[in-house]
């Protein structure tokens, strides 16, 4: 709640639209301590259920009482799939489901189910579209912290644990003046259409070089859209953009790219639930960078676990 972005972007998308709130029915998926439960009220929703399956709910209760909306808000406690929603049909979803690298950890199955299961023909989502970003940015400092320091821990040789730490995504601030490339979007999601099995994904992607520099590990944030908005309404969790929690994933190369303005790394980036783990995520990115100098050229393959 404290993440300003996040949340002030939610009220406003709901205090901006109350043309579309009034006298609804509002489903509040993974709905925490109901600040959107309660943003729906004020926007004039009729009535809004609220389901999480954490303990928090009971604190949510009492916040709702505390504000004297206890009538307009049902909440109920339990996974999605098992509780008994009081209306057979909901207008209008809300949910704030991502988790870093959007998919990581993330609520959008249950939020596919409560599309799926629960949705008026019509209806709407809040937020309804989301969109990862990649960049390549300059980071030797920290990589050599973070992964050369298994080269020589206390004088022992320490480097059957570099692959580990290499396999590990960071989720870190970057700064603007670290990217060496442009922006390029991978993967985006429509929530009104999008299936479970499209979260497994494989996205080309193309980097265009901004200047002379070394390019040490690829970025990856998400845009969220509010769509259905009379005015449009995006955050970003981008390093351009204000602080969120969500930060940014750093996926370390195991090699130094060497590269020079206008040129292009190209390649793809892969993403695939754990096969035993369905909230752990599978990520494989492989890069090339096109170059005529064949010194500097160079190619891999990176696979990480999140």
């Amino acid at each position: 709640m404290k993440d300003e972005v996040r949340t002030r972007s939610y009220k406003d998308a709901i205090y901006q639209n109350r043309h579309l709130f009034k006298d609804k029915v509002v489903l509040d998926v993974g709905c925490g301590t109901a600040i959107l439960s309660m943003f729906a009220v004020r926007a004039g929703a009729k009535h809004v259920i609220g389901v999480d399956m954490s303990t928090i709910i009971d604190k949510a209760r009492e916040i709702v009482e505390v504000n004297g909306m206890s009538k307009q808000i049902t909440l109920l406690q339990g996974k999605m799939e098992e509780v008994k929603l009081p209306f057979p049909r909901v207008d209008i979803i809300l949910s704030e489901w991502m988790g870093y690298f959007l998919l990581y950890e993330s609520m959008l199955d249950t939020v596919l189910y409560a599309r799926d299961k629960y949705l008026a023909p019509n209806g709407l989502i809040f937020p309804d579209r989301a969109t990862i970003h990649l960049a390549g940015i300059e980071d030797g400092e920290y990589k050599d912290e973070k992964i050369g320091f298994w080269d020589n821990v206390y004088g022992f040789d320490y480097s059957p644990l570099k692959d580990t730490a290499l396999t590990e995504p960071l989720v870190d601030t970057v700064e603007i003046k670290a990217c060496v490339t442009e922006p390029t979007q991978v993967f985006s999601i429509d929530l009104y259409t999008v299936k479970p099995a499209d979260l497994a994904f494989t996205a080309p992607f193309t980097l265009d070089c901004r200047r002379n520099d070394f390019i040490h590990a690829l970025i990856a944030w998400f845009d969220i859209d509010f769509t259905a908005c009379h005015k449009p309404i995006r955050f970003s969790t981008g390093p351009h953009a204000k602080y969120t929690h969500w930060k940014q994933t750093v996926f370390y190369l195991r090699e130094v790219l060497t590269v020079e303005e206008n040129e292009q790394v190209s390649g793809t980036l892969s993403s695939r639930p754990n096969a035993k783990k369905k909230r752990d995520l599978d990520i494989e990115i492989t890069y090339q960078l096109e170059t005529d100098n064949p010194v500097r050229s160079a190619d891999g393959r990176c696979e990480y676990k999140m």
